[in-house]
């Protein structure tokens, strides 16, 4: 139950327009749905302002299928991360509005519309193969209603890049960076900009990188204040925290 049923809900409660009944149906589900394979967080967006998402690996198509149906059931705006073209057919076969995004790995339904503030969230990539959770961050920063600006492959290899692009990271209110190899790119940003840098570490890189390893730690050791982690190739996590900070009123 979102904020606007749960609104109705209690409006129908104080006019006397339901039955003992139907409030008690109602409120059957008021915390959580079992679903048998899973627990449906229903006051999550009532709680946080964002509704519950669906991580996928580790979960069958069916199982995915039936979280995505009870959503769909409450109205709610529904993002599938790190999701298959298997898992999205099957959705699909529910939710024929369904959409995939291919590089970001993701499956959205939008149910209701959401307002988008004036600012943007900039999402800043180191090489074109970070693209995949670059992408994921964007994805999810515009499927809770921002705008997202995107600038790819100006990793610290041909730094000239970065600089002809600073005037769209510098207008952002907040700045995703994604870094695979030694992940240098957020220390340097950060030390050029005076709005929050999220520095997303990939597990892209040769053996010596460690599937993320070094680039996580040299992350999280910047020298450039401003600067916080997500853990590696959280696209989802980054693109979340991001529009948490350009939402605030």
């Amino acid at each position: 139950m979102d904020r606007e049923a749960l609104r109705i809900f209690l409006e129908k409660i104080r006019d006397g327009g339901i039955t003992i009944e139907e409030g008690i149906a109602g409120l059957k589900d008021l915390y959580y749905t079992d679903l048998g394979c899973a627990k449906l967080d229903n006051h999550r967006e009532l709680r946080v302002g964002y509704p519950e998402v669906i991580y996928c690996p580790g979960k069958t198509a069916d199982q995915v299928k039936t979280v995505v149906r009870a959503m769909l059931e409450r109205n709610s705006n529904i993002l599938a991360t790190k999701a298959d073209e298997d898992v999205f057919m099957a959705v699909r076969r529910i939710c024929p509005d369904a959409v995939y995004h291919q590089t970001a790995r993701a499956i959205t339904i939008r149910m209701k519309e959401i307002e988008v503030p004036d600012s943007y969230i900039a999402v800043v990539t180191a090489g074109t193969s970070d693209l995949s959770v670059a992408e994921e961050a964007a994805v999810t920063a515009e499927f809770f209603g921002n705008r997202v600006e995107k600038i790819a492959d100006v990793g610290v290899a041909g730094i000239h890049r970065l600089f002809d692009n600073m005037e769209m990271i510098r207008g952002a209110r907040v700045i995703i960076v994604v870094a695979g190899m030694e992940g240098a790119l957020p220390s340097i940003i950060g030390g050029l900009v005076d709005k929050p840098v999220i520095a997303v570490p990939t597990s892209v890189g040769y053996g010596a990188s460690f599937q993320g390893l070094a680039a996580l730690l040299t992350m999280l050791n910047s020298c450039a204040s401003g600067v916080c982690v997500v853990n590696i190739d959280n696209g989802y996590g980054a693109g979340y925290m991001a529009s948490m900070i350009n939402r605030l009123k």
